[in-house]
């Protein structure tokens, strides 16, 4: 039976970078649709239900690259990722706020798009190159406050259902199959986002905030996702499988073998080195505040 090839609709008004994007997506054996503007974008997704978004920020028309995502997200979690000049950054931001999964800073190389592309995929299908295979379906933690059906994509808080982008979806899972342990910027980067990642702490910041606005109880003192500062964050809450007997609970905090670490951060915890061949440090948004609590 033949498998269906994946469907990207790209979203921009530039003629030159339609036909780029539609070229060289098309030659890695995928769909392409193409929306000129926001109003367009929108119908394309209703109808045709694409895999991906590709959108620009700035689209003419009534409705601009923010607003697509904003009326997107009130029906779907297709991954989308925003294509920005580097003066958007404030912009950026706001997109990644609003459920968008990832950003590219114009110009870019095919090569770092496509990555881009098949960590979204990856991500969005739930497939994601990690241990899936022997992981729990159900993560819940002791308190009851909040668990966790992984086969079913589905996140309880007090028993009311929330709904997670696929990327805010998967950076809780990590979180909480490793609860207790410190899991460094670069481990959450790369189980998350995939191995094109590691360096981009503050774009991980958006989305832990985020995070805890939609499961925390009080998003600015927050009891289950912690900060550790200068090294990354740890699920603090005790979490058990239910279908499991004798479950180990978790109890101590530490760091995640992996690492090595290159001095003593605040709270005890070792902070690290930072180095990848791959240099998309111009992905990062020097806008974003840098006070956490926690």
């Amino acid at each position: 039976m033949k498998t269906r090839r994946k469907c990207i609709l790209i979203v921009d008004d530039d003629p030159p970078i339609q036909r780029i994007l539609r070229r060289n997506l098309m030659m890695s054996g995928y769909d392409v649709l193409i929306a000129e503007d926001g109003k367009e974008a929108v119908e394309i997704v209703r109808m045709h239900q694409p895999d991906l978004i590709l959108l620009d920020l700035w689209l003419p028309g009534e409705i601009d690259g923010l607003g697509v995502c904003r009326r997107v997200r009130q029906w779907t979690q297709t991954p989308i990722i925003v294509l920005s000049a580097r003066k958007e950054e404030k912009q950026k931001v706001e997109a990644l706020d609003l459920g968008a999964d990832d950003y590219l800073t114009k110009p870019f190389s095919n090569d770092e798009l496509q990555a881009r592309v098949r960590a979204c995929l990856r991500r969005a299908t739930g497939t994601a190159e990690t241990e899936n295979q022997r992981q729990p379906d159900i993560l819940q933690t002791e308190d009851g406050y909040l668990s966790m059906n992984t086969a079913r994509r589905q996140v309880l808080v007090r028993d009311h259902e929330v709904k997670l982008t696929p990327t805010e979806f998967e950076l809780l899972r990590q979180l909480m199959l490793h609860a207790g342990k410190v899991l460094t910027h670069r481990v959450l980067l790369r189980s998350v986002w995939g191995p094109e990642y590691g360096e981009e702490a503050d774009y991980l910041r958006v989305y832990v905030r985020q995070l805890r606005v939609k499961v925390e109880e009080t998003p600015s003192n927050p009891r289950y996702i912690i900060t550790e500062p200068g090294v990354g964050y740890v699920f603090q809450a005790q979490v058990r499988t239910p279908q499991q007997t004798g479950t180990s609970w978790s109890e101590k905090a530490e760091i995640l073998p992996g690492e090595q670490g290159t001095g003593n951060a605040p709270g005890g915890a070792a902070a690290f080195t930072h180095s990848s061949s791959n240099d998309i440090s111009a992905l990062v948004s020097s806008s974003l505040p840098e006070a956490e609590t926690g």
